[in-house]
């Protein structure tokens, strides 16, 4: 296990895989592989980096935090 912030630290990747399984993928039932890519596709672009607020950025979205917005 690497210290916090050094190159091969995957605890970003980890958080954000945690909450796409707890906010999307665990709450509904995918009937086509399409579905799912869809759905995936629409949490991590438009809620996860544009409307969900992170305690991380001071609760600004990833978006906000990156660019100032």
């Amino acid at each position: 296990m690497s210290k916090a912030g050094y190159p091969y630290d995957n605890t970003p990747m980890e958080r954000y895989f945690n909450t796409l399984k707890n906010e999307l993928i665990n709450l509904h039932n995918y009937h086509t592989e399409k579905e799912l890519y869809t759905a995936i596709e629409e949490f991590a672009y438009t809620q996860y980096n544009h409307v969900r607020p992170h305690s991380y950025n001071n609760y600004r979205t990833p978006f906000e935090a990156r660019y100032g917005a």
